[in-house]
């Protein structure tokens, strides 16, 4: 794809992308229904077994990775991994741009080890670096004709020897709310509020090895893995030049 090509694409996603961010703000107060398993997300108890020993396994790596750490969180939403954070890291930025979630965040740590921004990830630039910059089931909801760009800002915000670190969701139907449509590849899902409204998002899934060989032939090294049945996750770190 050219350059003029993609920055049309761009503009072509931006509708899309401002509905995105509206059901993310008007989510804000039932976002932590789906983490937690609750609701119209409920699957019973051997499901939430499955989900949360898949979070425990994740959890474990990001602690050795993060601690005593400067991070840096993408999309930091309403602080369930924020919290996890800010538990080990010496200091934690959370940037995401719905107030809402920033609010909620905040509410919960109610950490001064923890800075907040609101800002849209699309066009935010950082103005430091990092150790450690961390997103979660974020990427899956950067178009496809964005990767490039949203990996290179986790690049510029990465210090020479700094980590990349995220975790998403696999294509697991039962991962969605009982009422929402099946899930497939087309990279938009229709998501449904509890009060019934609906919005198209981005959503896409990726294969491990796939999004692995794609993030090396960008310049990233590391691995991403399946935790099981429920999430994809990696730990990258940019090729040094030269």
């Amino acid at each position: 794809m050219t350059r003029r090509e993609t920055r049309r694409s761009k503009n072509g996603d931006s509708k899309l992308l401002e509905q995105q961010l509206t059901y993310y703000r008007k989510r804000a107060p039932e976002y932590d229904e789906w983490f937690l398993r609750h609701g119209r997300y409920d699957r019973g108890a051997q499901h939430r077994s499955e989900w949360f020993r898949e979070v425990a396994l994740i959890e474990r790596e990001l602690h050795h990775l993060v601690r005593g750490k400067d991070v840096l969180e993408l999309a930091a939403g309403t602080g369930l991994w924020t919290e996890r954070l800010a538990n080990s890291a010496k200091r934690v930025v959370a940037v995401d741009g719905s107030p809402e979630v920033i609010g909620i965040n905040k509410n919960r740590l109610h950490s001064f080890d923890v800075e907040y921004q609101i800002a849209d990830i699309f066009t935010w630039q950082p103005r430091r670096t990092f150790d450690v910059v961390f997103f979660s089931f974020w990427l899956s909801h950067v178009p496809a004709q964005r990767f490039e760009a949203f990996w290179d800002t986790v690049r510029l915000a990465l210090n020479r020897k700094g980590n990349a670190f995220f975790i998403d969701s696999l294509l697991e139907q039962t991962s969605t709310a009982r009422d929402h449509a099946p899930l497939d590849r087309s990279g938009t899902v229709r998501r449904k509020l509890n009060d019934g409204r609906e919005f198209q998002i981005v959503k896409v899934f990726y294969e491990p090895e796939n999004l692995e060989r794609r993030l090396r032939e960008l310049g990233w090294i590391g691995r991403v893995r399946a935790s099981g049945k429920f999430f994809v996750y990696g730990s990258l770190r940019p090729t040094l030049p030269g």
